[in-house]
Protein backbone atom coordinates (compact mmCIF):
# COMPACT_ATOMS: atom_id res chain seq x y z
CA UNK A 1 0.00 0.00 0.00
CA UNK A 2 3.06 2.19 -0.47
CA UNK A 3 2.28 4.15 -3.63
CA UNK A 4 2.12 7.61 -5.15
CA UNK A 5 -1.30 8.77 -4.12
CA UNK A 6 -3.34 11.56 -5.61
CA UNK A 7 -1.12 14.31 -7.09
CA UNK A 8 -2.71 17.36 -8.41
CA UNK A 9 -2.76 20.92 -9.19
CA UNK A 10 -3.67 23.74 -6.81
CA UNK A 11 -6.82 24.55 -4.95
CA UNK A 12 -7.47 26.93 -7.84
CA UNK A 13 -11.04 27.84 -7.11
CA UNK A 14 -9.94 29.90 -4.13
CA UNK A 15 -7.61 32.11 -6.12
CA UNK A 16 -10.17 32.46 -8.92
CA UNK A 17 -12.81 33.61 -6.46
CA UNK A 18 -10.44 36.22 -5.08
CA UNK A 19 -10.15 37.77 -8.52
CA UNK A 20 -13.78 37.71 -9.55
CA UNK A 21 -15.55 38.74 -6.36
CA UNK A 22 -15.72 42.30 -5.06
CA UNK A 23 -13.09 43.35 -2.55
CA UNK A 24 -13.91 43.22 1.10
CA UNK A 25 -13.14 45.86 3.71
CA UNK A 26 -9.67 45.47 5.17
CA UNK A 27 -9.64 43.94 8.62
CA UNK A 28 -13.34 44.27 9.31
CA UNK A 29 -14.31 42.46 12.49
CA UNK A 30 -16.68 39.48 12.46
CA UNK A 31 -18.41 38.58 15.73
CA UNK A 32 -15.94 40.84 17.56
CA UNK A 33 -12.99 38.43 17.24
CA UNK A 34 -12.47 37.60 13.58
CA UNK A 35 -10.88 39.82 10.94
CA UNK A 36 -11.59 39.60 7.23
CA UNK A 37 -8.10 39.22 5.80
CA UNK A 38 -9.03 38.24 2.26
CA UNK A 39 -7.60 41.48 0.83
CA UNK A 40 -4.77 41.77 3.35
CA UNK A 41 -1.15 40.72 2.91
CA UNK A 42 -1.78 38.00 5.50
CA UNK A 43 -4.45 36.45 3.29
CA UNK A 44 -2.38 36.71 0.11
CA UNK A 45 0.62 35.19 1.89
CA UNK A 46 -1.45 32.31 3.29
CA UNK A 47 -2.97 31.36 -0.05
CA UNK A 48 0.42 31.66 -1.78
CA UNK A 49 1.95 29.27 0.75
CA UNK A 50 -0.90 26.81 0.22
CA UNK A 51 -0.54 26.98 -3.57
CA UNK A 52 3.22 26.44 -3.28
CA UNK A 53 2.67 23.45 -0.99
CA UNK A 54 0.19 21.95 -3.43
CA UNK A 55 2.66 22.44 -6.27
CA UNK A 56 5.01 20.15 -4.34
CA UNK A 57 2.16 17.67 -3.83
CA UNK A 58 1.52 17.71 -7.57
CA UNK A 59 5.18 17.03 -8.35
CA UNK A 60 5.53 14.12 -5.89
CA UNK A 61 5.99 11.60 -8.71
CA UNK A 62 9.05 13.50 -9.95
CA UNK A 63 10.59 14.84 -6.73
CA UNK A 64 9.82 11.76 -4.60
CA UNK A 65 9.00 14.17 -1.77
CA UNK A 66 6.10 12.62 0.12
CA UNK A 67 2.99 14.73 -0.20
CA UNK A 68 2.40 15.06 3.56
CA UNK A 69 5.58 17.07 4.15
CA UNK A 70 4.78 20.32 2.27
CA UNK A 71 1.18 20.57 3.50
CA UNK A 72 2.13 19.93 7.14
CA UNK A 73 4.76 22.67 6.93
CA UNK A 74 2.33 24.99 5.15
CA UNK A 75 -0.33 24.44 7.84
CA UNK A 76 2.09 25.37 10.61
CA UNK A 77 3.38 28.49 8.84
CA UNK A 78 -0.09 29.75 7.85
CA UNK A 79 -1.53 29.37 11.34
CA UNK A 80 1.59 30.97 12.86
CA UNK A 81 1.13 34.01 10.60
CA UNK A 82 -2.56 34.27 11.49
CA UNK A 83 -1.92 33.88 15.22
CA UNK A 84 0.84 36.51 15.14
CA UNK A 85 -1.46 38.99 13.42
CA UNK A 86 -4.24 38.44 15.96
CA UNK A 87 -1.81 38.63 18.88
CA UNK A 88 -0.55 41.98 17.56
CA UNK A 89 -4.13 43.24 17.88
CA UNK A 90 -4.52 41.94 21.40
CA UNK A 91 -6.71 38.97 20.45
CA UNK A 92 -4.79 35.97 21.71
CA UNK A 93 -7.32 33.14 21.78
CA UNK A 94 -9.32 33.39 18.53
CA UNK A 95 -6.77 31.55 16.39
CA UNK A 96 -6.18 29.00 19.15
CA UNK A 97 -9.88 28.15 19.40
CA UNK A 98 -10.22 27.87 15.62
CA UNK A 99 -7.21 25.60 15.20
CA UNK A 100 -8.36 23.39 18.09
CA UNK A 101 -11.71 22.98 16.35
CA UNK A 102 -10.00 21.98 13.09
CA UNK A 103 -7.66 19.63 14.91
CA UNK A 104 -10.54 17.85 16.66
CA UNK A 105 -12.27 17.32 13.32
CA UNK A 106 -9.06 15.86 11.94
CA UNK A 107 -8.43 13.66 14.98
CA UNK A 108 -11.83 11.95 14.72
CA UNK A 109 -11.38 11.19 11.04
CA UNK A 110 -7.74 10.15 11.41
CA UNK A 111 -8.44 7.62 14.17
CA UNK A 112 -11.44 6.28 12.26
CA UNK A 113 -9.30 5.76 9.15
CA UNK A 114 -6.45 4.32 11.22
CA UNK A 115 -8.69 1.56 12.60
CA UNK A 116 -10.04 0.77 9.12
CA UNK A 117 -6.50 0.67 7.67
CA UNK A 118 -5.40 -1.63 10.51
CA UNK A 119 -8.13 -4.13 9.64
CA UNK A 120 -7.27 -3.93 5.93
CA UNK A 121 -3.58 -4.53 6.73
CA UNK A 122 -4.53 -7.47 8.96
CA UNK A 123 -6.60 -9.04 6.18
CA UNK A 124 -3.81 -8.42 3.70
CA UNK A 125 -1.25 -10.07 6.01
CA UNK A 126 -3.57 -13.06 6.44
CA UNK A 127 -3.66 -13.49 2.62
CA UNK A 128 -7.36 -12.58 2.25
CA UNK A 129 -6.80 -10.44 -0.84
CA UNK A 130 -4.04 -12.64 -2.25
CA UNK A 131 -6.30 -15.69 -2.02
CA UNK A 132 -9.05 -13.86 -3.89
CA UNK A 133 -6.57 -12.88 -6.60
CA UNK A 134 -5.33 -16.47 -7.02
CA UNK A 135 -8.90 -17.81 -7.09
CA UNK A 136 -9.79 -15.47 -9.94
CA UNK A 137 -6.72 -16.47 -11.91
CA UNK A 138 -7.33 -20.21 -11.44
CA UNK A 139 -10.98 -20.00 -12.59
CA UNK A 140 -9.84 -19.59 -16.20
CA UNK A 141 -11.98 -16.62 -17.22
CA UNK A 142 -11.45 -15.18 -20.70
CA UNK A 143 -10.54 -11.52 -21.15
CA UNK A 144 -14.13 -10.29 -21.49
CA UNK A 145 -15.32 -12.27 -18.48
CA UNK A 146 -12.36 -11.06 -16.45
CA UNK A 147 -13.12 -7.48 -17.49
CA UNK A 148 -16.57 -7.79 -15.90
CA UNK A 149 -15.41 -9.83 -12.90
CA UNK A 150 -12.67 -7.40 -11.86
CA UNK A 151 -14.99 -4.43 -12.42
CA UNK A 152 -17.87 -5.87 -10.41
CA UNK A 153 -15.58 -7.01 -7.60
CA UNK A 154 -13.94 -3.57 -7.54
CA UNK A 155 -17.36 -1.97 -7.21
CA UNK A 156 -18.42 -4.13 -4.27
CA UNK A 157 -15.10 -4.41 -2.42
CA UNK A 158 -14.28 -0.69 -2.39
CA UNK A 159 -17.22 0.25 -0.11
CA UNK A 160 -15.67 -1.97 2.57
CA UNK A 161 -11.98 -1.60 1.83
CA UNK A 162 -10.70 1.56 0.15
CA UNK A 163 -10.53 2.26 -3.56
CA UNK A 164 -6.72 2.15 -3.59
CA UNK A 165 -6.43 -1.33 -2.04
CA UNK A 166 -9.24 -2.62 -4.23
CA UNK A 167 -7.73 -1.24 -7.43
CA UNK A 168 -4.27 -2.65 -6.67
CA UNK A 169 -5.73 -6.08 -5.95
CA UNK A 170 -7.76 -6.21 -9.16
CA UNK A 171 -4.91 -4.76 -11.23
CA UNK A 172 -2.66 -7.57 -9.97
CA UNK A 173 -5.18 -10.07 -11.34
CA UNK A 174 -5.37 -8.25 -14.67
CA UNK A 175 -1.58 -8.07 -14.96
CA UNK A 176 -1.23 -11.75 -14.09
CA UNK A 177 -3.57 -12.94 -16.83
CA UNK A 178 -3.15 -10.13 -19.36
CA UNK A 179 0.56 -10.53 -19.86
CA UNK A 180 1.67 -8.38 -22.78
CA UNK A 181 -1.86 -7.72 -24.06
CA UNK A 182 -1.67 -3.95 -23.69
CA UNK A 183 -5.20 -3.33 -24.95
CA UNK A 184 -6.83 -5.63 -22.42
CA UNK A 185 -4.71 -4.43 -19.48
CA UNK A 186 -5.28 -0.77 -20.31
CA UNK A 187 -9.07 -1.06 -20.68
CA UNK A 188 -9.39 -3.31 -17.63
CA UNK A 189 -7.44 -0.79 -15.52
CA UNK A 190 -9.72 2.05 -16.63
CA UNK A 191 -12.72 -0.10 -15.73
CA UNK A 192 -11.23 -0.90 -12.31
CA UNK A 193 -10.57 2.78 -11.51
CA UNK A 194 -14.12 3.79 -12.51
CA UNK A 195 -15.67 0.87 -10.61
CA UNK A 196 -13.62 1.39 -7.44
CA UNK A 197 -14.44 5.11 -7.31
CA UNK A 198 -18.13 4.48 -8.03
CA UNK A 199 -18.34 1.75 -5.39
CA UNK A 200 -16.90 4.04 -2.76
CA UNK A 201 -19.44 6.79 -3.45
CA UNK A 202 -22.50 5.08 -1.96
CA UNK A 203 -20.91 3.88 1.29
CA UNK A 204 -19.89 5.96 4.32
CA UNK A 205 -16.74 3.80 4.46
CA UNK A 206 -15.98 3.77 0.76
CA UNK A 207 -14.07 7.03 0.49
CA UNK A 208 -12.64 9.69 2.78
CA UNK A 209 -15.12 12.22 1.35
CA UNK A 210 -18.17 10.11 2.20
CA UNK A 211 -16.72 9.45 5.64
CA UNK A 212 -16.30 13.19 6.19
CA UNK A 213 -19.93 13.86 5.30
CA UNK A 214 -21.17 11.06 7.59
CA UNK A 215 -18.92 12.08 10.50
CA UNK A 216 -20.17 15.65 10.15
CA UNK A 217 -23.70 14.35 10.76
CA UNK A 218 -25.13 15.89 7.59
CA UNK A 219 -26.22 12.59 6.04
CA UNK A 220 -27.06 9.55 8.16
CA UNK A 221 -25.61 6.11 7.49
CA UNK A 222 -28.47 4.51 5.57
CA UNK A 223 -29.23 7.60 3.47
CA UNK A 224 -25.95 7.13 1.58
CA UNK A 225 -27.35 3.96 0.02
CA UNK A 226 -29.73 6.11 -2.02
CA UNK A 227 -26.65 6.60 -4.20
CA UNK A 228 -26.35 2.88 -4.97
CA UNK A 229 -28.23 2.99 -8.28
CA UNK A 230 -26.55 6.22 -9.50
CA UNK A 231 -23.17 4.68 -8.61
CA UNK A 232 -24.04 1.52 -10.55
CA UNK A 233 -24.97 3.68 -13.55
CA UNK A 234 -21.68 5.54 -13.23
CA UNK A 235 -19.83 2.22 -13.47
CA UNK A 236 -21.98 0.39 -16.01
CA UNK A 237 -22.30 3.06 -18.70
CA UNK A 238 -18.59 3.31 -19.58
CA UNK A 239 -18.02 -0.41 -18.84
CA UNK A 240 -20.74 -1.46 -21.31
CA UNK A 241 -19.16 0.67 -24.04
CA UNK A 242 -15.56 -0.38 -23.32
CA UNK A 243 -16.59 -4.05 -23.25
CA UNK A 244 -16.81 -4.18 -27.05
CA UNK A 245 -13.19 -3.07 -27.34
CA UNK A 246 -11.94 -5.98 -25.18
CA UNK A 247 -10.28 -8.76 -27.23
CA UNK A 248 -12.39 -11.92 -27.23
CA UNK A 249 -9.52 -14.19 -26.25
CA UNK A 250 -8.59 -16.52 -23.41
CA UNK A 251 -5.32 -16.20 -21.50
CA UNK A 252 -3.07 -19.16 -20.81
CA UNK A 253 -1.75 -18.94 -17.24
CA UNK A 254 -1.04 -21.12 -14.26
CA UNK A 255 -1.01 -20.28 -10.59
CA UNK A 256 -0.13 -22.13 -7.40
CA UNK A 257 -2.79 -22.63 -4.76
CA UNK A 258 -2.75 -20.17 -1.88
CA UNK A 259 -4.87 -20.48 1.24
CA UNK A 260 -5.53 -17.86 3.86
CA UNK A 261 -3.65 -17.84 7.13
CA UNK A 262 -5.25 -18.95 10.36
CA UNK A 263 -7.86 -16.48 11.62
CA UNK A 264 -8.38 -14.71 8.29
CA UNK A 265 -12.12 -15.36 8.04
CA UNK A 266 -12.65 -14.40 11.67
CA UNK A 267 -10.83 -11.10 11.08
CA UNK A 268 -13.21 -10.39 8.19
CA UNK A 269 -16.13 -11.07 10.56
CA UNK A 270 -14.60 -8.81 13.21
CA UNK A 271 -14.23 -6.00 10.68
CA UNK A 272 -17.92 -6.27 9.80
CA UNK A 273 -18.70 -6.32 13.54
CA UNK A 274 -16.59 -3.18 13.97
CA UNK A 275 -18.48 -1.37 11.22
CA UNK A 276 -21.77 -2.45 12.83
CA UNK A 277 -20.56 -1.16 16.20
CA UNK A 278 -19.63 2.24 14.73
CA UNK A 279 -23.01 2.56 13.03
CA UNK A 280 -24.94 1.56 16.17
CA UNK A 281 -22.92 3.90 18.40
CA UNK A 282 -23.68 6.77 16.03
CA UNK A 283 -27.33 6.02 15.19
CA UNK A 284 -28.66 4.70 18.49
CA UNK A 285 -26.34 5.98 21.21
CA UNK A 286 -25.55 9.31 19.50
CA UNK A 287 -21.83 8.84 20.06
CA UNK A 288 -19.18 9.73 17.46
CA UNK A 289 -18.58 6.81 15.05
CA UNK A 290 -14.90 6.86 15.94
CA UNK A 291 -15.74 5.55 19.42
CA UNK A 292 -17.37 2.52 17.84
CA UNK A 293 -14.35 2.01 15.58
CA UNK A 294 -11.93 2.12 18.50
CA UNK A 295 -14.13 -0.38 20.32
CA UNK A 296 -13.86 -2.58 17.24
CA UNK A 297 -10.08 -2.23 17.34
CA UNK A 298 -10.23 -3.89 20.75
CA UNK A 299 -11.97 -6.86 19.10
CA UNK A 300 -8.94 -7.27 16.85
CA UNK A 301 -6.52 -6.82 19.75
CA UNK A 302 -8.17 -9.55 21.80
CA UNK A 303 -8.34 -11.86 18.78
CA UNK A 304 -4.65 -11.22 18.12
CA UNK A 305 -3.95 -12.27 21.72
CA UNK A 306 -5.97 -15.45 21.14
CA UNK A 307 -3.96 -16.23 17.98
CA UNK A 308 -0.74 -15.73 19.91
CA UNK A 309 -1.72 -17.98 22.81
CA UNK A 310 -2.98 -20.78 20.57
CA UNK A 311 -0.31 -20.52 17.89
CA UNK A 312 1.96 -23.39 18.91
CA UNK A 313 -0.97 -25.73 19.49
CA UNK A 314 -2.32 -25.07 16.01
CA UNK A 315 0.99 -24.96 14.18
CA UNK A 316 1.53 -28.67 13.48
CA UNK A 317 -2.07 -29.32 12.44
CA UNK A 318 -2.18 -26.29 10.17
CA UNK A 319 1.18 -27.08 8.53
CA UNK A 320 -0.06 -30.56 7.62
CA UNK A 321 -3.17 -28.99 6.08
CA UNK A 322 -1.05 -26.61 4.00
CA UNK A 323 1.13 -29.46 2.76
CA UNK A 324 -1.88 -31.60 1.81
CA UNK A 325 -3.53 -28.79 -0.11
CA UNK A 326 -0.46 -27.68 -2.00
CA UNK A 327 0.52 -31.26 -3.00
CA UNK A 328 3.86 -29.78 -3.94
CA UNK A 329 5.75 -29.64 -0.66
CA UNK A 330 6.29 -31.75 2.42
CA UNK A 331 5.51 -30.47 5.89
CA UNK A 332 9.22 -29.78 6.35
CA UNK A 333 9.17 -27.42 3.35
CA UNK A 334 6.52 -25.21 4.91
CA UNK A 335 8.05 -22.56 7.07
CA UNK A 336 6.30 -21.26 10.17
CA UNK A 337 6.45 -17.81 8.60
CA UNK A 338 3.66 -18.90 6.25
CA UNK A 339 1.38 -19.04 9.27
CA UNK A 340 2.43 -15.65 10.54
CA UNK A 341 5.36 -14.22 12.44
CA UNK A 342 6.99 -15.93 15.40
CA UNK A 343 4.60 -13.74 17.33
CA UNK A 344 1.67 -14.92 15.21
CA UNK A 345 -0.32 -11.73 15.21
CA UNK A 346 0.71 -8.31 16.52
CA UNK A 347 -1.95 -5.66 16.01
CA UNK A 348 0.57 -2.85 16.47
CA UNK A 349 2.54 -4.11 13.47
CA UNK A 350 -0.64 -3.69 11.44
CA UNK A 351 -1.11 -0.16 12.77
CA UNK A 352 2.47 0.76 11.88
CA UNK A 353 1.87 -0.39 8.29
CA UNK A 354 -0.98 2.07 7.82
CA UNK A 355 -0.62 4.69 5.11
CA UNK A 356 0.80 7.36 7.39
CA UNK A 357 1.69 9.65 4.52
CA UNK A 358 -2.00 9.82 3.57
CA UNK A 359 -3.09 10.36 7.18
CA UNK A 360 -0.58 13.17 7.73
CA UNK A 361 -1.41 14.68 4.32
CA UNK A 362 -5.01 14.74 5.50
CA UNK A 363 -3.89 16.65 8.62
CA UNK A 364 -2.12 19.29 6.54
CA UNK A 365 -5.10 19.70 4.22
CA UNK A 366 -7.61 20.06 7.06
CA UNK A 367 -5.49 22.64 8.88
CA UNK A 368 -4.68 24.61 5.70
CA UNK A 369 -8.28 24.72 4.50
CA UNK A 370 -9.41 25.59 8.03
CA UNK A 371 -6.98 28.51 8.02
CA UNK A 372 -8.23 29.77 4.66
CA UNK A 373 -11.76 29.60 6.05
CA UNK A 374 -10.69 31.54 9.15
CA UNK A 375 -9.21 34.21 6.91
CA UNK A 376 -12.51 34.45 5.00
CA UNK A 377 -11.82 32.88 1.61
CA UNK A 378 -14.31 30.03 1.90
CA UNK A 379 -17.14 32.43 2.67
CA UNK A 380 -16.37 34.17 -0.62
CA UNK A 381 -16.20 30.83 -2.42
CA UNK A 382 -19.52 29.75 -0.94
CA UNK A 383 -21.18 33.01 -1.94
CA UNK A 384 -20.01 32.62 -5.53
CA UNK A 385 -20.54 28.88 -5.99
CA UNK A 386 -23.72 28.28 -4.02
CA UNK A 387 -25.14 31.81 -4.17
CA UNK A 388 -24.52 32.85 -7.76
CA UNK A 389 -24.06 29.55 -9.61
CA UNK A 390 -26.63 27.57 -7.61
CA UNK A 391 -26.24 24.36 -5.63
CA UNK A 392 -26.68 21.91 -8.53
CA UNK A 393 -24.15 23.64 -10.80
CA UNK A 394 -21.73 24.09 -7.91
CA UNK A 395 -21.94 20.44 -6.88
CA UNK A 396 -21.39 19.22 -10.45
CA UNK A 397 -18.41 21.59 -10.66
CA UNK A 398 -17.02 20.06 -7.46
CA UNK A 399 -16.92 16.67 -9.20
CA UNK A 400 -15.14 18.05 -12.25
CA UNK A 401 -12.61 19.87 -10.07
CA UNK A 402 -11.95 16.65 -8.15
CA UNK A 403 -10.50 15.18 -11.35
CA UNK A 404 -7.82 17.88 -11.17
CA UNK A 405 -7.62 18.94 -7.54
CA UNK A 406 -7.57 16.45 -4.67
CA UNK A 407 -11.15 15.69 -3.59
CA UNK A 408 -10.23 15.80 0.12
CA UNK A 409 -9.59 19.57 0.33
CA UNK A 410 -12.52 20.24 -1.98
CA UNK A 411 -14.96 18.27 0.17
CA UNK A 412 -13.53 19.67 3.39
CA UNK A 413 -13.95 23.15 1.93
CA UNK A 414 -17.60 22.43 1.08
CA UNK A 415 -18.21 21.06 4.58
CA UNK A 416 -16.55 24.13 6.07
CA UNK A 417 -18.70 26.43 3.92
CA UNK A 418 -21.71 24.38 5.05
CA UNK A 419 -24.11 25.80 2.42
CA UNK A 420 -27.82 25.50 3.15
CA UNK A 421 -28.67 22.51 0.93
CA UNK A 422 -31.22 19.73 0.85
CA UNK A 423 -30.30 16.09 1.52
CA UNK A 424 -30.48 15.48 -2.22
CA UNK A 425 -27.88 18.16 -2.89
CA UNK A 426 -25.57 16.82 -0.16
CA UNK A 427 -25.84 13.39 -1.72
CA UNK A 428 -25.14 14.96 -5.12
CA UNK A 429 -21.89 16.58 -3.97
CA UNK A 430 -20.92 13.32 -2.24
CA UNK A 431 -21.52 11.45 -5.50
CA UNK A 432 -19.70 13.92 -7.73
CA UNK A 433 -16.70 14.29 -5.41
CA UNK A 434 -16.42 10.50 -5.26
CA UNK A 435 -16.76 9.63 -8.95
CA UNK A 436 -15.42 12.82 -10.53
CA UNK A 437 -11.87 11.61 -10.04
CA UNK A 438 -12.51 8.88 -12.62
CA UNK A 439 -12.54 11.45 -15.42
CA UNK A 440 -8.73 11.55 -15.45
CA UNK A 441 -6.19 8.92 -14.47
CA UNK A 442 -4.63 11.43 -12.05
CA UNK A 443 -8.01 12.14 -10.48
CA UNK A 444 -7.87 9.49 -7.75
CA UNK A 445 -5.42 7.45 -5.72
CA UNK A 446 -6.56 4.35 -7.60
CA UNK A 447 -5.69 5.83 -10.98
CA UNK A 448 -2.28 7.11 -9.93
CA UNK A 449 -1.34 3.78 -8.31
CA UNK A 450 -2.39 1.78 -11.37
CA UNK A 451 -0.32 3.98 -13.67
CA UNK A 452 2.68 2.84 -11.67
CA UNK A 453 1.61 -0.80 -11.37
CA UNK A 454 0.71 -1.20 -15.07
CA UNK A 455 3.38 1.17 -16.32
CA UNK A 456 3.34 1.58 -20.09
CA UNK A 457 0.01 -0.21 -20.51
CA UNK A 458 -2.26 2.03 -18.43
CA UNK A 459 -1.26 5.67 -18.94
CA UNK A 460 -2.69 9.16 -18.68
CA UNK A 461 -3.21 9.27 -22.44
CA UNK A 462 -4.85 5.83 -22.67
CA UNK A 463 -7.30 6.88 -19.94
CA UNK A 464 -7.88 10.28 -21.56
CA UNK A 465 -9.04 8.61 -24.78
CA UNK A 466 -11.98 7.15 -22.84
CA UNK A 467 -12.72 10.28 -20.80
CA UNK A 468 -15.77 11.20 -22.98
CA UNK A 469 -17.26 7.77 -22.26
CA UNK A 470 -16.50 8.11 -18.54
CA UNK A 471 -18.03 11.60 -18.59
CA UNK A 472 -21.17 10.08 -20.11
CA UNK A 473 -21.41 7.82 -17.08
CA UNK A 474 -20.69 10.79 -14.78
CA UNK A 475 -23.56 12.89 -16.09
CA UNK A 476 -25.85 9.85 -16.40
CA UNK A 477 -25.34 9.08 -12.71
CA UNK A 478 -26.20 12.68 -11.81
CA UNK A 479 -29.40 12.56 -13.87
CA UNK A 480 -30.41 9.22 -12.34
CA UNK A 481 -29.81 10.56 -8.83
CA UNK A 482 -31.87 13.67 -9.49
CA UNK A 483 -34.64 11.49 -10.93
CA UNK A 484 -34.94 8.64 -8.43
CA UNK A 485 -34.18 10.82 -5.39
CA UNK A 486 -36.19 13.85 -6.55
CA UNK A 487 -38.13 13.99 -3.27
CA UNK A 488 -34.87 14.64 -1.38
CA UNK A 489 -34.12 17.89 -3.20
CA UNK A 490 -36.69 19.94 -1.29
CA UNK A 491 -35.43 21.68 1.83
CA UNK A 492 -37.81 21.04 4.70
Amino acid sequence: MNHNNKKKIIFSILSIVILILPGMALASIDSGERFDLTQHIIGFTAISIFILAYAFVMSEEFTHLRKSKPVILAAGIIWAIIAAYYASHGITHAAEQAVRHNFMEYAELMIFLLVAMTYINAMEERFVFFSLRVWLIRKGFNFRQLFWMTGILSFFISPIADNLTTALLMCAVVMSVGGNNTRFVGLACINIVVAANAGGAFSPFGDITTLMVWQKGIVDFWTFFNLLIPSIVNFLVPAAIMYFAIPNESPSIKSDLVIMKRGAKRIIALFLATITTAVCFHNYLHLPPVIGMLTGLAYLQFFGYYLKMTHQRSFTRYRIKLSALSKLRTTQDIDERELGDTVPFDVFNKISRSEWDTLLFFYGVVLCVGALDFIGYLSLSSEFMYGQLGATTANILVGILSAIVDNIPIMFAVLTMLPDMSQGQWLLVTLTAGVGGSLLSIGSAAGVALMGQARGMYTFVSHLKWTPVIALGYFASIMVHMWINADMFNIN
